[in-house]
């Protein structure tokens, strides 16, 4: 288990982060010898009993070995990233490097699509109807339209589903559940998947609700495959993930007048800190139409 969710993670700094390839490099060397330590000295096969003192451990046996201190900071980061990352994908249930010291980082602000990019990808679900087709739009609909993580998405079974009502139960971070409410495109998606494909895929489990071609599980890599196929296909040039429909949905959100706090219930966030992060994205993203539409912007026009 230890190395598959490092795989995911790698990954994910490829897909999302669009880290380059050094970088990742240097973060897999970090995490490996991080991670080797883990399973010598403790044999753990579960990220759950990692916990903070076996970090600390770990980085003293580096000062033992005479390690620059440089080269510790770089693997303080590379450790805290990693079970960060762990942390929001609700595949541990605490962030055990959080009280750690860590290095400041710079704050990047998460990719957003706008609506015209939205719809371009989700068309290229309605080029053909076959099951795989109306499994993506379901998958892509409920995402845009729910703000969900990847984590719930993927873990969702049948049951969570009240369509009838407009609402999905979800199991959210720290295993606290909350309703989420739904669109009629996010419900129509997913009746149609439900009635006209997922049969045809032969679920192995008569509970989940999203499955892959072999009618197992459908993985967090599986899941950024179609959303990389889907972007490349609909010719989007940002960078995106699965992670992009959870930062759209609450730009867009709060752009259309939400308020914070509704929109902090919504993603599941324990902190509005957090969910203030969306607020410089929309500010930003209001700042990029002022500076395109506007004539004296960025000094399109000289002052006479």
């Amino acid at each position: 288990m230890l190395d598959a969710y490092l795989k995911e993670y790698l990954y994910y700094l490829k897909v999302t982060k669009n880290l380059a390839k050094n970088t990742i490099v240097s973060y897999e060397r970090d995490l490996q010898d991080y991670l080797q330590f883990i399973k010598k000295n403790y044999e753990f096969k579960d990220y759950n009993k990692i916990t903070s003192e076996h970090i600390k451990n770990y980085l003293k046996s580096l000062s033992r070995k005479d390690i620059m201190a440089s080269s510790i900071t770089r693997k303080i980061s590379s450790i805290h990233s990693f079970h960060k990352y762990l942390s929001n994908e609700n595949l541990v249930d605490i962030d055990v490097s959080e009280k750690l010291k860590k290095p400041k980082t710079k704050k990047t602000l998460p990719t957003v699509l706008n609506i015209q990019e939205i719809t371009a990808i989700i068309n290229q679900t309605y080029i053909e109807n076959e099951p795989l087709d109306l499994r993506n739009r379901a998958l892509l609909e409920l995402a845009y339209g729910s703000g969900l993580r990847v984590s719930e998405l993927l873990n969702l079974s049948i049951a969570d589903l009240h369509l009838n009502k407009g609402l999905v139960s979800v199991i959210g971070k720290g295993n606290k559940e909350r309703i989420v409410p739904l669109g009629e495109e996010a419900i129509q998606a997913l009746r149609d998947y439900i009635v006209k494909a997922r049969i045809k895929l032969n679920p192995k489990s008569q509970n989940t609700l999203f499955v892959n071609k072999f009618g197992e599980s459908l993985s967090r890599i599986g899941f950024y495959k179609i959303v990389q196929t889907l972007a490349d296909k609909a010719k989007i040039q940002k960078k995106i993930s699965p992670h992009t429909f959870r930062h759209t949905f609450a730009t867009h959100m709060l752009e259309n007048g939400a308020n914070l706090k509704s929109v902090q219930e919504l993603l599941g966030h324990e902190d509005i800190m957090t969910t203030e992060n969306y607020t410089h994205v929309s500010k930003a993203h209001l700042k990029n139409i002022y500076n395109e539409a506007h004539p004296r912007a960025d000094g399109k026009e000289e002052n006479k």
